[in-house]
Order: C-alpha cells, then structure tokens, then sequence
C-alpha cells in the first residue's frame, strides 16, 4: 500500500514539475510587426489665411514608399482637418522591387485651423495638417518621416512669394500616434479605443509688427489726440469741447469694429480691447472735465476752470500713455518669447 502511494505521489511530482517546465518554455506569440511607410513633403505656397473663417489654402506635394500594396494611399489618404482637398497630381511606381512602391501627390487643401489673437498684431500662429492611412491603425502601419533636403520652397518665402506678409520660423515633420476613444462600433475590441500613426506638419510663422500695429491703431490714437487737444480749447469753446469728444468716441468705436470684423471672436479680452477700452474711458475723462469745467464757467470761475483742465490733462496724458507702454510692452514680450 505504501510502496502504491509513493508512486502516485511520484507521479503527481512529476506530472507538476513538467507543467510548470511547459509553461515556463511556452513562447507567446509573436505580434505582427506593422508596415513602416516612409513619407515625405514638399510645401509650395501657403495663401489666404483668414483669421474670421478660421483657415488658410495650401499647396504642397507627397510622397510614400511602402512594400504593402494593400495600403494604396492614393486611394486612402486621409487628411482628418481638412475642409476640402484637391488632388491635382497622382503617380504611383511599383517597379523597383527592393524599395517598393513609391506614390507621388500634389495636393491643393483648404484647412481649418484656430487662432490665437490675444496679443493681436504681436501674435506668433501655427499652421497645422495632418494625414493617416484610413484603413490601417498603428498595428498595421507606421510612418517613417523622410526629412532629406528641404520640406518648403525656402527661395520662394524669401522672396515674399511662398507666404507673403509672413516669415517661416520653423517647419517640423514628425510621426505620432492619434488615439481616437471610440471603437468605430466594432464589437471585437477590448475597450473602445483605436489607435492610428500619423504625420503632423507644424508650421510656426510670425509678421513684421511695427507696420501692422500702426495701421491697426492709427485711428485710435488720432481720435484720442482730437479728444485730448480739447483740453486745450479756450473756454468759449465749451461747445465745441462736447462736438470733438463725442465725434472722438465714435470713431474709437468704428476703429474697434473693423479690426473686429477680420478677427475671429473670441471670450478673452485681447489687447486690441484693451487698448481701445482705455481710450474710450480716456474720452469719457474728457467728456466728464468738459462738464465740470462748464459748471465752473457758470459760476464765473473761470481761472479755476483753466487749471482744472491743466491738472486733468497733465494726468490723463500721463496715464492714458504709461497705460499703453505697459500692456504693448508685455504683448510684445510674449510675441518675442515663443
């Protein structure tokens, strides 16, 4: 009986120690290694940005060599931010057998984009696109950024014709995965995630300021100095005091909406609104001393009236010029910054 027992202990020791051998040695299987595509670009012209529909127009060519002749891309190339495409050229080669199948695009697209318009003329932008392979997520296919030579016409943008009224100051490619938290209503899937790689272009540009700002301002300040010299009329001219502030105000008002109207809303409070704001309260100032200067008139206080104006003047004109050294100072500091 015992010798029995031993045996099947024996047996069962045995039987475990070879389990445990089995799953030590067993080899997961190996995931499928996903095609690498190399890609790469070629901009031309980048025109039409307008900050109201919140897009710009771009010219460029594209280029692919893979192995995979399932991934087709002149057939499924995607361009997720763009609000209308145009393929004007489409070669494909698959003769050369050891490089693969090289596809060759030239693209015409409108795309959307958003601005940042808070430190307006001193502002920094960047044009972003973006491309994937719609059938193939990043198990499937990578891409490979091919980065030799140049990625935009450098001697056209230094002529001002590539991009005019802007300067380039940087131009990055790179690949990234793009997560998208939805399973596209496949029910085969872990959690409702898919994953596809990417390629990112990412142009920063920026624009002489000096020009800029003094068309976007210039009526402001005009119509502050109209209001401002008001101090300096005679008190007979109390009427006309009135008549110049007020027309002063109105056209700080009009400056306001036409830089508005090419700009797109926005919930901050930018330094075009600021600057205007302070102008406009800087009127209101005057309107408010030319009130109280007429009373000071009826009450035939008219030395007391004049140097009321002085001291009001002195102190707006003070205020009214620290006020906006501040605010262009720290816009400018930004824009110099990024």
């Amino acid at each position: 009986m015992k010798k029995a027992l031993f045996f099947f202990v024996f047996i069962y020791l045995t039987a475990t120690a070879y389990a445990q051998d089995a799953v030590k040695n067993k080899k997961e299987p190996e995931k499928p290694h996903p095609d690498t595509v190399s890609v790469g670009i070629y901009v031309t012209s980048i025109h039409n940005i307008d900050f109201k529909q919140k897009q710009y127009d771009i010219h460029f060519w594209i280029w692919f060599r893979y192995k995979n002749k399932a991934l087709n891309f002149s057939e499924n190339l995607e361009i997720p931010n763009a609000k209308s495409s145009a393929k004007l050229f489409n070669i494909t080669d698959s003769t050369d057998k050891e490089n693969g199948i090289y596809t060759l695009m030239k693209y015409q697209c409108t795309i959307n984009d958003s601005w940042v318009v808070d430190n307006f003329p001193f502002d920094h932008q960047t044009l972003r696109i973006r491309f994937e392979n719609s059938q193939y997520d990043e198990t499937a296919m990578v891409f490979k950024v091919d980065k030799k030579g140049e990625q935009y016409d450098v001697a056209s943008q230094k002529k001002g014709r590539m991009m005019h009224g802007w300067n380039i100051d940087s131009f990055v490619v790179a690949a990234y995965d793009k997560a998208y938290n939805t399973s596209f209503g496949t029910d085969n899937l872990d959690s409702p995630k898919q994953v596809y790689n990417a390629f990112r272009v990412r142009i920063n540009i920026s624009r002489p300021v000096f020009g800029l700002f003094c068309k976007t301002f210039l009526g402001m300040y005009i119509a502050f100095l109209i209001a401002f010299v008001c101090f300096f009329i005679h008190t007979d001219g109390i009427d006309s005091r009135f008549s110049l502030s007020v027309g002063s105000l109105f056209a700080v008002i009009g400056n306001k909406y036409i830089i508005d109207s090419s700009l797109p809303e926005t919930t901050h409070f930018s330094l075009v609104d600021t600057l205007h704001g302070i102008t406009l309260f800087v009127i209101f100032i005057v309107v408010t001393s030319t009130a109280i200067s007429l009373r000071l008139i009826k009450r035939d206080q008219m030395r007391l009236a004049r140097r009321f104006d002085y001291i009001v003047a002195t102190i707006t004109g003070l205020l009214y010029i620290c006020a906006n050294l501040y605010f262009i100072y720290h816009a400018s500091k930004a824009f110099g910054g990024t």
